[in-house]
């Protein structure tokens, strides 16, 4: 079966770096608009960044400047980048991607398990 599994989350200081990595394995035949979301505690989920097909970019306004997103076809993996981190970064952070697993085969959402990055002074 499909899976996606992020790595790369931790403890880190205010201002401080991480990079999360999102791997998608199994009977892919196509992975279509990756993307990193969130949840805080006692709050909905939202979308921190997308990255379409076709390489085109979208960020929550909270993240604008600090975090990228990028993508690697060959490896089937998508990253996130976070810099000059937050307190209020804090989060689970999720990999998310529709995903066909066979030509003209219809596409399903696939979230991975999730990773924690906690900001902590």
């Amino acid at each position: 079966q499909v899976q996606l599994v992020e790595s790369g989350g931790g403890l880190v200081q205010p201002g401080g770096s991480l990079k999360l990595s999102c791997a998608a394995s199994g009977n892919i035949f196509g992975i279509y608009a990756p993307g990193w979301y969130r949840q805080a505690p006692g709050k909905q989920r939202e979308l921190v960044a997308g990255i379409t097909i076709g390489g085109s970019t979208n960020y929550a306004d909270s993240v604008k400047g600090r975090f990228t997103i990028s993508r690697d076809d060959a490896k089937n993996t998508v990253a996130l980048q976070m810099s000059s981190l937050k307190l209020e970064d804090t989060a689970v952070y999720y990999c998310n991607a529709r995903i066909s697993t066979s030509r003209g085969g219809r596409t399903e959402n696939y979230w991975g398990q999730g990773t924690q990055v906690t900001v902590s002074s």
